[in-house]
């Protein structure tokens, strides 16, 4: 058993991992900014909880040290970035040819798991993530180690962090819906959906330089 004080600083430094992980903007944050407008902030939410979901894997694995697992991922990169990116473009494409909804259209439950579980295929299938959370654990002082209490409690850390950014991020941007207008709408779908196929080719263009 871990003493509370000890138990604490490592739920609050997986916290900051996961937020750490989770604020940059990227496709994902993307996704998550244009599902809370167009089908409101439970789609967001959704979307937001598949990454952390992934997240959380990625960093159970590099906190367990399970090197068998990231070993196998890391060896199939090449295959799991050109899905990732194809995918990328393909919703990017999508968002842009999108025309604006004059009202957010409240996502059902087959929508809400779809929006979770395509962002968790998408999350997962960049495992170079693992490498970030390696190097963000060494930065913060942590040290990976047999005590499985100590990491799953590190790993809840990064959950909730990862899940707290994605909750702020999709209410914050469903409040704001019925302020913007249709045009303001329509832009928001082009850049977003360029935005997001310039990831997908960035992605995509790494397997040439390999």
């Amino acid at each position: 058993m871990m003493p509370p004080p000890v138990a604490l600083i490592f739920l609050l430094k997986g916290l900051a991992v996961g937020l750490s992980i989770a604020a940059p903007v990227g496709p994902i944050g993307l996704l998550c900014i244009r599902r809370s407008l167009e089908q409101g902030r439970m789609a967001g939410l959704a979307t937001g909880l598949g990454a952390a979901t992934a997240d959380t894997a990625f960093g159970a694995i590099a906190g367990f040290g399970l090197t068998a697992v990231s070993g196998f991922l890391l060896a199939h990169v090449t295959s799991l970035r050109l899905v990732g990116g194809a995918a990328l473009c393909y919703l990017g494409v999508r968002t842009f040819l999108s025309a604006p909804a004059r009202k957010a259209a409240q996502a059902g439950t087959d929508g809400l798991l779809s929006a979770y579980g395509s962002t968790v295929l998408l999350t997962l299938a960049n495992p170079m993530t693992i490498l970030s959370f390696v190097a963000m654990f060494a930065g913060f002082g942590i040290a990976l180690s047999p005590n499985y209490l100590a990491a799953g409690t590190l790993v809840a850390g990064v959950f909730i962090g990862s899940a707290l950014w994605w909750l702020f991020l999709s209410s914050s941007v469903a409040w704001m819906r019925h302020r913007l207008s249709g045009e303001w709408m329509q832009t928001i779908n082009r850049l977003s959906g360029g935005a997001i196929v310039v990831f997908g080719l960035y992605s995509l263009s790494t397997l040439l330089a390999r």
